[in-house]
C-alpha cells in the first residue's frame, strides 16, 4: 500500500493541526496504521497507532491526551488530530500501514516498516 501524508504547517504553541494519510494500492482496511515523527538529528519515534477497524488506539506518552488517531476505511484515510501543540512536537510526521497488530507497533523495530508515506512537516514555535 502506498501512503501520502499531508496537513503539516507552521503554528504557534497551543494551536491545533490535523494530519491526513491517504492510502492507495491495497486493501487499506486490513492494515494497522501508525504515525511516527522524526525531529532534526533525532531518531524516528512512534506517535500513535490504530487497529484495522479503528476500535483500538495507542499513543506515546508524550502525546497522550493531546493527539487523537482515527481512520475512515471508506475513504482509505487515517488522521492525526493534534491539539495543544508544543515546540517539542516539531518534526516531520510519517504514516505507515502494516499487517501487524496495532498494540505491537510502538515496540516494532523501524526496519520492519516497509511502507512509509512522504512526510509532512510540523513546526511549532513558542
Amino acid at each position: 500500500v502506498q501512503l501520502q501524508a499531508s496537513g503539516g504547517g507552521s503554528v504557534q504553541a497551543g494551536d491545533s493541526l490535523r494530519l491526513s494519510c491517504l492510502a492507495s494500492g491495497g486493501t487499506f482496511s486490513r492494515y494497522s496504521v501508525a504515525w511516527f515523527r522524526q525531529a532534526p538529528r533525532k531518531e524516528r519515534e512512534f506517535v500513535a497507532a490504530i487497529k484495522w477497524n479503528g476500535e483500538e488506539t495507542y499513543y506515546a506518552d508524550s502525546v497522550k491526551g493531546r493527539f487523537t488517531i482515527s481512520r475512515d476505511n471508506a475513504e482509505n484515510t487515517a488522521y492525526l488530530e493534534m491539539n495543544n501543540l508544543k515546540p517539542d512536537d516539531t518534526a516531520d510526521y510519517y504514516c505507515t500501514a502494516v499487517l501487524i497488530p496495532a498494540h505491537r507497533l510502538s515496540r516494532t523495530p523501524l526496519h520492519v516498516f516497509d511502507s512509509w508515506g512522504q512526510g509532512t512537516l510540523v513546526t511549532v514555535s513558542s
